[in-house]
């Protein structure tokens, strides 16, 4: 929405620590973890009912179910963190900037997504047809899997909160180690030219979301004799919107996690963890759930999937377009902007100019057509809309208060421009 001027560095991050999370940070911390567990046991053993126990002998029971890590489960996350690292760095791409930082450097990127995924995919399908590998086993080893990366995010961040010690000034820590932690301690943490942050975002937990979704198809097949339409629904959605990332990778360089948020414990975990373990949950749900949907159903869930698809994709794309081009048309004719006293350019037509972030109003979209096909047996599917709501509200005011601290009065002009912060009309 807006094209960086080097040059504002402090301003921004004092922003950003006077207005990230409150004391909310820590709660989340805390809470994050033990959530994911609880999610996973009602959807593995209480057949997605979300059990809330009357006494401390039901929670002891429920919690004995959380798994102790194996030797095997870590040896497959390592196996699988390592690969994906080695096709970060050598797997070929073209080279991309980024934008520019608050000390006018513009950092290199090598695009390799698509060429990494394609040949992830291809090595793990033939290893599967050649029986070298069972086509359940990430659905299998779940538990176990989830308790190694909780471990290893935990101490990966440890690693990214040292490292970041030694960075510019103008991304120096705030001095409170846990909060420093919690959110990071360098910007674009980087060993040699391999970036460590966009290389989290997209590859270990994207890539092991889209397998563990497979793998739970295989599960249903083994244990029902076939994969059933919702399953197909969910699985088909999840991995097109996964391959729609590689194929627009470079867009990723101007979203706010890469341009604004350090990289340190919220940012690992939740790539690491919380991405490929909860968006999961609609597919691990449907296992033992195998129920029909009508084909009225089946449309109406497409078209809210497709729609979704095209107002995300397509305001994403408008805005790294602008950034990288402001002259460049939108829907046919010259961008609208408000031109603000740092010389930032606020895009106020196209898709952007119908509300602040209508990129979020797809995603929500997107997500609940993910959620859908499960019916309405149980609440827990339905886990991530709820979640994905309240983190896109929670983000859009966190942006919002930023900019006002950064723009002043230009961002009270663009709040009158475009007056609807997600939803048209509506919010």
């Amino acid at each position: 929405m807006n094209r960086e001027n080097p040059g504002y560095g402090v301003t921004v991050d004092a922003a950003r620590q006077k207005y990230g999370f409150g004391l909310s940070w820590l709660v989340l911390m805390v809470a994050l973890p033990p959530l994911v567990y609880y999610l996973w046991i009602c959807v593995r053993y209480y057949q997605g009912a979300l059990v809330f126990p009357r006494d401390t002998a039901g929670w002891l029971q429920l919690w004995s179910h959380v798994s102790p890590p194996t030797w095997k489960a870590a040896a497959i996350y390592g196996a699988w963190f390592l690969w994906q690292a080695a096709l970060q760095v050598w797997a070929p791409g073209r080279k991309v900037l980024g934008m520019p930082l608050p000390d006018g450097r513009r950092l290199e990127y090598r695009m390799n997504g698509m060429f990494s995924f394609l040949l992830t995919l291809g090595v793990l399908a033939g290893a599967v047809a050649l029986g070298w590998l069972d086509a359940t086993l990430l659905y299998d080893q779940l538990g176990p899997l989830m308790t190694v990366v909780n471990i290893f995010t935990f101490a990966f961040s440890g690693f990214l909160y040292v490292w970041g010690l030694k960075g510019a000034g103008w991304e120096g820590p705030t001095g409170r180690p846990l909060y420093d932690y919690f959110m990071g301690t360098a910007l674009n943490p980087r060993i040699g030219f391999f970036d460590i942050k966009l290389y989290c975002e997209a590859r270990p937990g994207m890539i092991f979301w889209m397998l563990l979704n497979l793998s739970i198809a295989a599960k249903q097949y083994e244990l029902q004799g076939t994969v059933t339409v919702p399953m197909l629904l969910v699985v088909g959605f999840q991995s097109f919107y996964l391959i729609d990332y590689f194929i627009h990778e470079e867009a990723v360089l101007t979203t706010w996690d890469i341009k604004h948020e350090k990289f340190g414990w919220m940012l690992c975990w939740g790539d690491l963890v919380w991405l490929p373990f909860t968006y999961t949950l609609q597919a691990q749900y449907l296992v033992n759930h195998t129920h029909d949907l009508p084909a009225w159903g089946i449309t109406a869930i497409v078209a809210l999937n497709l729609l979704g698809y095209t107002i995300f994709r397509g305001a994403n794309i408008q805005k790294h377009r602008f950034r990288r081009n402001p002259d460049r048309p939108v829907w046919g004719r010259p961008p609208e902007y408000i031109e603000t006293a740092k010389a930032t350019l606020l895009l106020t037509s196209g898709w952007w100019g119908l509300s602040r972030h209508m990129n979020y109003f797809g995603d929500l979209m997107i997500a609940l057509s993910w959620c859908l096909p499960t019916a309405f047996g149980h609440a827990l599917p339905y886990f991530h809309i709820v979640y994905f709501s309240i983190l896109l509200v929670h983000r859009e005011r966190r942006d919002d208060t930023m900019c006002l601290a950064k723009y002043g009065e230009d961002w009270r002009r663009y709040r009158a421009r475009v007056p609807w912060r997600i939803v048209p009309g509506l919010y």
